[in-house]
């Protein structure tokens, strides 16, 4: 069993944030991979689903972000899930917007949910960072990441996510070069960077 884990905050009011982009991987997947309904448990929004012949959980905690550790851990126990097939989205300030890197391990890097899961479960799970871009100031970081997205992010944020969801599976199989490369192609096609260089 593999366990794919959105971060966000909970409530309507934050629901466009760019800090919620991991809750909208986890909502653009149940609905394009026919996930069932989403049920409380764990603390958390929980959908059942397969990927790639696997059974899947869809879990969406809902103890806003810096608590996320207390429902991922609940989960990992109840369903034993080994930490390497433990898959965490969410927003990375470091990565260009649209942007994703997969990797296993590592430090929170300023993250609150991802410091609360490394508490509750230890560090090693894989993390799926959704770049969202800098602001180009730190004392600009908490309105950035707490604002939400903008209109003219929507092209980007939607290939993203819809790239994300098509290619899902790769995660499971442990293909992650390839999933980020699908990503990538999908929200740089290659008409659109050589408009970029024009």
């Amino acid at each position: 069993m593999f366990l794919i884990v959105g971060l966000g905050n909970p409530g309507a009011q934050y629901s466009s944030n760019r800090h919620n982009v991991g809750f909208m991987a986890a909502d653009v997947i149940a609905a394009a991979h026919g996930f069932g309904p989403w049920k409380k448990k764990f603390h958390g929004a929980l959908a059942e689903g397969s990927l790639a012949g696997e059974k899947v959980l869809l879990l969406k905690p809902q103890t806003f972000m810096n608590e996320s550790g207390r429902s991922v851990g609940e989960a990992v126990r109840f369903h034993n899930i080994p930490l390497v097939q433990v898959f965490v989205f969410y927003d990375e300030l470091d990565l260009e917007p649209g942007k994703v890197r997969v990797k296993l391990g590592g430090g929170a890097a300023g993250h609150n949910g991802i410091r609360s899961i490394s508490s509750h479960i230890t560090p090693e799970f894989k993390r799926v960072r959704l770049g969202i871009g800098h602001p180009g100031d730190k004392r600009m970081v908490m309105p950035h990441v707490l604002g939400d997205f903008a209109k003219s992010d929507r092209d980007w944020l939607v290939a993203m996510l819809d790239a994300v969801s098509d290619n899902a599976a790769l995660l499971i199989k442990g293909e992650e070069s390839q999933f980020q490369s699908a990503v990538h192609l999908k929200v740089n096609p290659p008409a659109l960077r050589e408009k970029k260089k024009d």
